[in-house]
């Protein structure tokens, strides 16, 4: 008698997650179904497989058939960094477009409060957050000028519509100690590596939220997060490899970039070709070899029909063929600290992100000079520029927690087509914040100058250019 399909959910509410991760690993070897191998386990022996097969033989991917949800409260901006750096997790973290912070939301290393600078850390953040405050109402009447009240708009959908708006730029004064909640979704293989990197930091706090996670996961999963420890070669290797970059002779002092910029370093000329003949690979029966010669025979007008054929049907919310993937480019990017967090989500692609300082010069958003708010938003981040120098002296890893989201930072970003198409599209769009699609229009036009086969599928090429952009929103740099 032929077997009838059956497709049913294993529920957290009635097994465990390290019983559901078994239960998966199990069915490579036992023909019965998963839930009557469910049945047959309990904790005990659940956690003695994974003792053996995951912890002892190393089969790692069991792990991430575990799945955990975290919910981590009041941390700083500058930890989420860490913990928000790996790929494979989920992450939904408290808004600086959407809520409005409290003066003392701030957080305080420990080696800080008790050294000689306690009081200017205090006093710094305390200003920022204070001018961040007394900015609201200013810039909020600002952008009531600019964006009336619509007919039939209510009070509240108004409020809402400006809120977004005026909120971006405050923003800019918030520093990195600015508390937030973060809700995080991984499996425990992921956790686990993540546990090891946050055990790893230079950080006291990232290292202490590392310890908390772990141990509320192990609730949830004793053994698969049981050697989650710091590993040496991480902590190290980042001590030495900065050591060696100061030591450089040759390499000049940190210049700050005029604006936030995207500079394409690095890119392969044939990409467009080699997109085709993927595509050719993908949906015929020949070599790579042989689809990159039938594609250099091709004339310009027959490569632009084949283009259309891989990408021109593509509807508003479908995703590019996944042989965009095999097109890579390389930017070497300065932006500002709140458009680098909207850009850290994009995790398919690989980020090198140099440490937040305050030595590469802040932006200013014309909203402010608009409010007749400039000389005082200037003068709060001049002094966080000199906390940070100050703290920097004795505390060069926690001196970033003073520095605001205005301040600019560097980038390395190596990332595919396919994931440039998403990220062109949705951070280039109306409703993102105006400096990722300052700095994503940049990208865009750098890609469309070197591969405007492709590009021209992009559906971000009625968006304003980053030049309008940057006029829009920016004051001049002086």
């Amino acid at each position: 008698m032929p077997r009838q399909r059956d497709i049913y959910l294993l529920s957290p509410k009635a097994l465990s997650p390290e019983t559901i991760a078994v239960t998966f690993a199990k069915t490579s070897r036992s023909p019965e179904a998963f839930r009557d191998i469910a049945l047959e386990l309990t904790d005990e022996r659940s956690a003695e497989f994974h003792e053996r097969w995951v912890v002892g033989y190393g089969h790692a991917s069991v792990a991430e058939h575990a799945v955990l949800h975290l919910a981590v409260e009041n941390v700083s901006r500058l930890a989420v960094e860490c913990l928000e750096s790996n790929r494979l997790a989920s992450y939904t973290e408290k808004s600086t477009r959407y809520q409005l912070w409290d003066a003392d939301s701030y957080y305080t290393p420990r080696a800080v409060a008790e050294s000689r600078h306690a009081e200017l850390y205090h006093a710094t953040c305390r200003r920022l957050f204070e001018t961040y405050l007394r900015s609201l109402q200013p810039v909020r009447r600002v952008m009531q000028a600019q964006f009336p009240r619509e007919a039939g708009e209510s009070e509240a959908r108004w409020e809402g519509r400006l809120r977004s708006r005026y909120v971006d730029n405050c923003r800019y004064l918030l520093p990195a100690a600015a508390l937030a909640n973060v809700g995080v979704t991984a499996n425990a293989r992921v956790l686990e590596s993540a546990l090891r990197k946050m055990l790893s930091h230079p950080l006291a706090e990232v290292r202490e939220i590392g310890e908390e996670i772990k141990r509320s996961a192990q609730a949830e999963v004793p053994t698969l997060l049981k050697y989650a420890d710091p590993v040496a070669y991480q902590s190290e290797t980042a001590a030495a490899l900065a050591k060696e970059a100061q030591r450089s002779s040759d390499v000049p002092e940190a210049r700050a970039a005029a604006m936030p910029q995207a500079v394409l370093a690095d890119y392969d000329p044939a990409a467009e070709d080699k997109f085709l003949a993927a595509c050719l690979y993908r949906y015929g029966g020949h070599s790579l070899e042989e689809c990159r010669a039938a594609v250099a025979q091709l004339a310009p007008a027959e490569k632009d029909a084949l283009a259309r054929e891989a990408l021109g049907r593509l509807g508003k919310h479908d995703v590019p063929l996944r042989e965009l993937e095999h097109v890579t480019y390389t930017f070497d990017t300065c932006m500002d600290q709140g458009a680098y967090f909207e850009i850290k989500r994009h995790r398919m692609m690989t980020q090198s992100p140099q440490a937040l300082t305050a030595d590469l010069g802040y932006v200013i958003p014309r909203a402010f000079a608009a409010a007749s708010f400039q000389a005082e938003y200037e003068a709060a981040m001049q002094a966080a520029a000199q906390a940070y120098r100050a703290l920097a002296a004795d505390f060069p890893a926690e001196a970033s927690y003073v520095v605001p989201n205005g301040f600019k930072r560097r980038l390395l970003m190596t990332l595919n087509l396919r994931e440039a198409f998403h990220l062109c599209e949705l951070r280039g769009a109306p409703k993102a914040h105006f400096a990722v699609r300052h700095l994503v229009g940049q990208i865009y036009a750098a890609l469309a100058a070197v591969h405007p086969r492709l590009t021209a599928f992009m559906r971000c090429g009625q968006y304003p250019a980053w030049q309008e952009l940057e006029r829009e929103y920016y004051v001049p740099a002086a």
